[in-house]
């Protein structure tokens, strides 16, 4: 880190300054709901979105709405927070890091390209508004904010070269640092390119997490993903990644218009699961019961077949 950085951190105390981390953290509001645009064009459309009783409204600037890639600057920032916050360290929604950090930390080429985009995306993080009633550490937000109240880079030489920047989260997004409301995510997450792609794992590690599988039908999996384009696209799409099977952590299947996330190996805290007596409905032995088979003998075929699945 620079040293004009060292020498700040002793002369104010009212920001938190990133530095190295082991783990990468993702807040599960956003996981949970479409907050971002999966364009790659500029996006001025106002997103409304309900589910179980929430109401998200997601409003654009005249930069257009913060999107998935865009999201890369929350992931790093939450990543850096928790990881300090987990060490007793005193931290702050007033964060300074250095633009090089982030950059490598999320897998960015290191040229004038990256840190203009850096700024096009603190641009469309700060100006998208989002209106909703969720509840992040058990306080509901109702009023209107942004993902990011401000930012401020600070630049040095007459080749303005990017040294630091500094961004001010909103208490609604700091608040799921403070409450803990984060899950840990692999970090070949930044290795995917496509927008649909993160939307597919973000949602895969929110709902299936670790268990051994997950399942939802493909149209409720276009609303999770915030999805605008046809159903048709999307189940070729999802086809496609089901072939080469490049989602890190999970496996992704589809059977008419039903698809299954499956972990590719058990997770490292966990042994192998040993049964899975929830994922198995009365509606799906009658489904899959074979002539003389008996609701046990259909139950256990189901739970191999799941498990046969992950190995």
């Amino acid at each position: 880190m620079a040293d004009f950085l060292a020498s700040d951190k002793h002369k104010q105390t009212d920001f938190f300054i990133c530095d190295v981390f082991d783990t990468y953290k993702d807040d599960s509001a956003s996981m949970e709901h479409p907050v971002f645009s999966l364009s790659t064009k500029p996006d001025h459309r106002m997103l409304v979105y309900q589910y179980n009783g929430n109401t998200i409204k997601i409003k654009p600037s005249y930069t257009g709405l913060a999107t998935i890639h865009d999201k890369d600057i929350l992931l790093y920032l939450t990543s850096c927070l928790m990881n300090a916050k987990n060490n007793g360290e005193r931290i702050s929604s007033r964060v300074r890091f250095t633009a090089y950090d982030y950059l490598n930390s999320t897998n960015k080429t290191i040229n004038g390209k990256s840190y203009i985009q850096l700024k096009d995306g603190l641009e469309r993080l700060s100006g998208t508004r989002i209106e909703t009633d969720i509840k992040t550490n058990d306080k509901e937000v109702l009023s209107e904010f942004g993902l990011i109240d401000s930012w401020h880079i600070v630049k040095e030489g007459k080749d303005g070269r990017m040294v630091a920047v500094e961004v001010v989260l909103s208490d609604w997004f700091y608040n799921s640092v403070l409450g803990n409301a984060v899950l840990s995510i692999d970090k070949d997450y930044f290795k995917l390119r496509k927008p649909t792609e993160r939307r597919l794992y973000e949602i895969a590690r929110k709902h299936c997490g670790n268990q051994v599988v997950w399942k939802i039908s493909l149209d409720k999996l276009k609303d999770k993903i915030g999805s605008n384009s046809p159903l048709n696209k999307l189940r070729f799409n999802i086809n496609k990644v089901a072939e080469t099977n490049h989602l890190p952590e999970y496996n992704i299947s589809m059977n008419d218009d039903i698809v299954m996330f499956t972990r590719k190996e058990p997770p490292k805290e966990n042994k192998a699961p040993a049964k899975l007596p929830k994922h198995v409905t009365e509606k799906e032995i009658k489904q899959h019961a074979r002539p003389g088979e008996k609701t046990e003998e259909v139950k256990q075929r189901l739970i191999k077949a799941m498990k046969d699945a992950v190995r």
